[in-house]
């Protein structure tokens, strides 16, 4: 019965049916939170696991039928490794291995060249919270002096079920497409300890009512305007037939369109975790804070003409996970660059096999590097300065702003396309100007900054 009215939605919203399915399961997290909110906020913590574990699988299920034992043969394993190898580095790096390995399988045998909703996508969610759980599991052996702020709170100190791993695994807010939590936030939760009123459900109904408002606005935009912007367009001869600026602005438009799929389901599903409290990251100035899932900054996301703003306001969550478990990890190489580097190459192999991924976080690097040589030029340069602060800058900020979109949008054909033939194509057709620009711009900034900044500006910038 339910088949069958699947796909009359799906006809009627024209969206594929794997795509509905998903929608309504980002959608149902909310009932279940009003389920836990209403009847088990109380209850002993055995029975709030298997609450979180059967409604997971239940979604998992309703979006993935039988394919759900990939994760339950991951979860299984990691938990046999917490209570098998202990808090080692053998656990941490066999862990690392085991589930990479695992994702990177599942992505080889299950890619088409196209962007499909299978059980890969909600399964690099569920990867990166169990590397992180044997990592903080790990921490949790040290001593508080070796452990920064961050892995304090992180932290996992006791063994934890396999009840509760699965529970942590599968909850309903967060397992299909994020955002990532630890576990230590999931126990927090478990123990009632997430709420505006001590010993009370939170209050959190209107501060998850805004985020479901928001994220349901972001949805209808993608959907009303995304068939005018499909990715095919641009691999056909009429897109290659069209001047060049109009394939520019294509490009810039189809990545305003294009990301709003992502938005969407991000703070939707934000909305269901503040709602069982789980986005609560307690008070200040009195005012209770419900931002601890937040995937999205969103206007942030709207305004900013920086790519590092963009950076900062998109899936906030898995970027702050890589900078904790990545990145900082990697303090001992010395380098800062370096770290960068090794960061970005694990989250473009995390994201898929395909050479779209590496294209993409490659343009980031690029980008971020000459952007903020060009902020310190600014800042230096007592002229650019003195612009920058002038009545002009509306007009300036305006043309930062759609440079900004265009090779944003620039960077991320390759991550929508996958593959180098197609994403090839389109890069030729607009004669590969993203590469050219920030080329001659890093090789520019040099001689910028010996015409623009002071000698003695520049001798202190050296000494320090």
């Amino acid at each position: 019965m339910a088949a069958p009215l699947l796909e009359k939605l799906s006809e009627s919203l024209g969206s594929p049916e794997p795509a509905v399915r998903l929608i309504l399961s980002i959608l149902i997290a909310y009932p279940c939170a009003l389920v836990y909110r209403r009847f088990l906020f109380y209850q002993p913590a055995p029975v709030i696991h298997l609450f979180h574990t059967l409604s997971g699988l239940a979604l998992a299920t309703f979006n993935f039928g039988s394919q759900i034992y990939h994760s339950a043969v991951c979860i299984l394993v990691q938990f046999l490794m917490l209570r098998l190898m202990g808090r080692t580095v053998t656990a941490v790096l066999s862990s690392f291995i085991f589930q990479m390995v695992y994702l990177l399988a599942g992505y080889y045998y299950t890619a088409t060249g196209e962007y499909d909703i299978k059980w890969t996508m909600p399964h690099c969610v569920l990867t990166l919270k169990l590397i992180g759980l044997s990592l903080d599991y790990f921490d949790g052996a040290k001593e508080p002096s070796q452990l920064s702020p961050e892995q304090k709170d992180s932290a996992v100190h006791t063994v934890p079920s396999f009840l509760e791993v699965c529970g942590f695994s599968y909850f309903y807010g967060g397992f299909l497409v994020g955002p990532q939590f630890t576990l230590r936030s999931y126990q927090r939760l478990v123990a009632r300890e997430l709420t505006d009123r001590p010993g009370q459900p939170p209050n959190s109904m209107v501060p998850a009512m805004k985020r479901f408002a928001l994220g349901f606005v972001c949805l209808v935009l993608f959907a009303t305007f995304s068939p005018s912007f499909p990715d095919s367009y641009m691999l056909t001869e009429e897109y290659k037939a069209q001047p060049f600026w109009y394939r520019c602005v294509f490009i810039l438009l189809w990545v305003k369109i294009i990301l709003y799929k992502y938005v969407s389901c991000w703070v939707i599903a934000e909305g269901a975790c503040i709602l069982s409290g789980l986005g609560y990251n307690g008070a200040e100035d009195g005012k209770p804070k419900w931002n601890a899932c937040a995937n999205m900054k969103v206007w942030l996301f709207e305004t900013t003409p920086l790519f590092s703003g963009t950076i900062l306001s998109f899936n906030i969550n898995t970027n702050a996970w890589a900078a904790r478990h990545v990145f900082k990890r990697l303090r001992f190489l010395g380098n800062k660059t370096l770290s960068h580097v090794a960061t970005l190459m694990f989250l473009s192999i995390w994201h898929g096999l395909h050479s779209g991924y590496f294209m993409c976080f490659s343009m980031e690097f690029i980008i971020v590097i000459v952007e903020r040589q060009a902020q310190s030029l600014v800042k230096d340069s007592p002229a650019l300065t003195k612009l920058a602060n002038s009545p002009l800058y509306p007009f300036i900020y305006v043309v930062q702003q759609l440079i900004h979109w265009f090779f944003m949008g620039y960077s991320l054909v390759p991550f929508c396309l996958f593959t180098y033939d197609k994403w090839l194509q389109v890069y030729s057709s607009v004669y590969f100007c993203g590469h050219v620009f920030f080329l001659l711009a890093f090789l520019a900034m040099p001689y910028l900054r010996r015409m623009l900044v002071p000698r003695q500006e520049r001798s202190q910038k050296k000494q320090e």
